[in-house]
């Protein structure tokens, strides 16, 4: 397993793995053929920054098995996804904060979040493993009573796309072997969710490949595969923690924007 991360240092951005406590700065593009320059960084000197900005962040819903079984859904036949924008990206340590203009609750989501590693269009199953450079976890924030404010249009987008509201990391992590992991969500030290990968209705590999039918998937992309059970609102002062086995952990703090 490698994991790569990106930082800021004295007003200078990096990237390299991270390794324990030190950091092995690369050069060139994260996603191909990096070449270590041979200088290490103690981490604790160190901003971690998200580790990649993806030019598009996709985010599904109603792919746990559980969740499902729990609200009457069926399997959805595709993907059913939205996007968020990239001022929604919050890097790890970061403080996701409830917007000035919404007074409603405010949900946590834990999700393994897949990285694209090359450009994939119209991919079989086959191609879409070999696209995926890596993984990292998620937090998919959501403003939960925007959803259905209009009874006319469900308001994905807007629930789910405020500053703050597309955390992830703190690694790309790649050559891990996921099948047996679990997808957790700590709220204050409180275990709130826990659910397995293969709770998933879909395979990283299977979502890859079915989204590239709908927009081309290029390096640095990142999708959300959706949440299990479990995800509740949030009080100010709260550390949430996102944990997922062979990944790490994504921890964040929430704080009321007024």
């Amino acid at each position: 397993m490698t994991h790569w991360v990106r930082y800021e240092k004295d007003g200078h951005v990096g990237f390299g793995t991270l390794d324990g406590g030190q950091v092995a700065v690369h050069d060139g593009n994260m996603f191909a053929k990096p070449t270590a320059t041979g200088e290490t960084l103690n981490r604790d000197e160190l901003t971690l920054l998200t580790p990649c900005v993806p030019g598009k962040m996709i985010a599904l819903w109603n792919n746990s098995k559980s969740s499902a079984e729990k609200q009457g859904l069926e399997k959805p036949e595709y993907p059913l996804f939205f996007l968020k924008p990239s001022s929604s990206y919050l890097a790890p340590g970061g403080v996701i904060r409830k917007p000035a203009s919404y007074d409603g609750r405010v949900i946590y989501e834990a999700e393994l979040g897949i990285v694209i590693g090359q450009t994939c269009a119209n991919a079989d199953v086959a191609a879409a493993e070999d696209a995926i450079f890596g993984y990292t976890c998620v937090n998919d924030v959501t403003a939960m009573q925007l959803l259905d404010a209009d009874p006319s249009f469900p308001q994905w987008a807007r629930a789910k796309g405020f500053d703050t509201f597309g955390a992830f990391g703190p690694s790309i992590v790649t050559d891990v072997d996921l099948s047996g992991s679990a997808i957790r969500a700590e709220l204050n030290g409180r275990e709130r969710q826990n659910y397995p990968v293969s709770d998933l209705f879909m395979s990283p590999a299977e979502i890859v490949a079915r989204l590239s039918e709908s927009m081309t998937l290029e390096a640095g992309d990142l999708i959300a595969c959706g949440t299990g059970p479990g995800a509740l609102p949030m009080k100010p002062g709260a550390t949430i923690d996102i944990i997922i086995d062979g990944i790490g952990t994504l921890s964040n703090t929430y704080e009321d924007q007024n």
